[in-house]
């Protein structure tokens, strides 16, 4: 019994292995390849662009037209468009002949009859518009809401903030649900199953399904990260943290922060940056020109121009000599966060104009470097 069991689970894995592959978008030599986390080329570079693989394929263009490739490189619709989206949800939008439409994986045109004007889908949803309403479709072209609202924002993770015509924000789910009811002056993203929200100029907390948390004495509050249970909130013209409560937890002494990742937080006191725990404690002391977030073992410094990494000692691991493509206080304000710094135990780097990817002991993947490159991408 236990060997078919363990003949069970071997065929089982490899199935999983099968179904997944792990792919960056890199060019080299003016042409568009991708590789594999051992630095292998498994698609040959020669296509004029590509994007990062969505949906299971990758948008690639070749001569002038635009297809979409598979995992193997092969071809799951030959270049054919002159214009075109990634895939989401077995949908993109592409353009050929100046028109555009909706089609499936096999490249059969989708006739969608409530789509005047196309929308990319994002989270299996699309926008739909009449006059001067905005409503929702599914990947199906079903109307899952009726063209009523003033807009709907991009969604993320299945959520996305959205306003009545009189002005009023609330939150909607890419099912159609409306999660938060549209009752407040101004809200965040939907993250932790809280919203940062204000029901006026004066007065600000947290939005959740059960109605509103007020955050005595906030000025403004930041969206939560995902794996944050605080966030960044401002009193009096200082920085401190709430939880999901509203209630402050680090109580405001900084001039800025960044949000916390995987229990610290980078924090700035006017002249320097440094790092803290979860109980407001100096990790790093402040000694850096910035610092970006704390991820598998190591956080990412910035000295005078160039950025390295440290361990949480405060111990260089990897000189300060790259340029990185940091998050940055700008792209979280306005609500744009990408992930920086290691993943799966790579962290994309700049050095004299081209980029890599470093292993955590400093060494370069593949002892290569790109004209460009972007993050490694499952492919499912």
């Amino acid at each position: 019994m236990k060997q078919i069991l363990t003949i069970i689970l071997i065929v089982f894995l490899g199935m999983q292995q099968g179904f997944s592959q792990t792919l960056a978008m890199v060019r080299e030599n003016g042409v568009v390849g991708y590789i594999n986390p051992k630095g292998e080329y498994v698609i040959t570079p020669k296509y004029r662009k590509g994007n990062s693989f969505s949906d299971g394929v990758a948008l690639v263009l070749e001569g002038k037209k635009w297809g979409y490739i598979q995992a193997d490189g092969e071809w799951a619709i030959t270049p054919q468009f002159d214009k075109a989206k990634d895939f989401n949800t077995g949908v993109a939008m592409v353009s050929k002949d100046k028109r555009w439409m909706y089609i499936d994986k096999q490249g059969k045109e989708l006739k969608y009859a409530t789509a005047e004007k196309l929308y990319p889908f994002v989270d299996g949803v699309a926008f739909i518009r009449e006059g001067d309403s905005v409503g929702l479709m599914n990947a199906k072209g079903e109307v899952i809401v009726k063209p009523q609202y003033r807009v709907i924002k991009r969604f993320h993770n299945g959520y996305a903030k959205f306003s009545t015509h009189s002005g009023l924000w609330g939150i909607i789910d890419n099912k159609g649900t409306v999660v938060i009811k549209p009752e407040y002056e101004g809200i965040g993203k939907f993250i932790n199953g809280v919203a940062r929200a204000n029901t006026d100029e004066f007065t600000y907390g947290l939005a959740t399904k059960d109605g509103f948390k007020k955050t005595e004495g906030a000025t403004k509050i930041w969206n939560f990260s995902p794996d944050g249970k605080y966030t960044i909130a401002r009193k009096e013209e200082l920085i401190g943290f709430i939880d999901v409560n509203g209630k402050w937890v680090i109580e405001p002494k900084f001039v800025k922060a960044k949000p916390f990742r995987n229990g610290y937080a980078a924090v700035y006191n006017g002249e320097q940056w440094g790092l803290i725990d979860e109980k407001g404690a100096i990790v790093i002391d402040y000694i850096y020109v910035d610092i970006d977030a704390y991820k598998e073992g190591l956080v990412p410094v910035r000295v005078e121009k160039l950025w390295g990494f440290i361990n949480l000692k405060g111990e260089e691991v990897i000189a300060p000599k790259y340029g990185i493509t940091a998050s940055g206080l700008s792209g979280f304000f306005k609500g744009i966060v990408q992930e920086k710094g290691f993943i799966n135990g790579l962290a994309k780097v700049k050095l004299n104009k081209k980029w890599g990817f470093l292993t955590p002991d400093g060494s370069v993947l593949g002892n290569t470097w790109y004209e460009d490159a972007k993050v490694f991408v499952t492919i499912k």
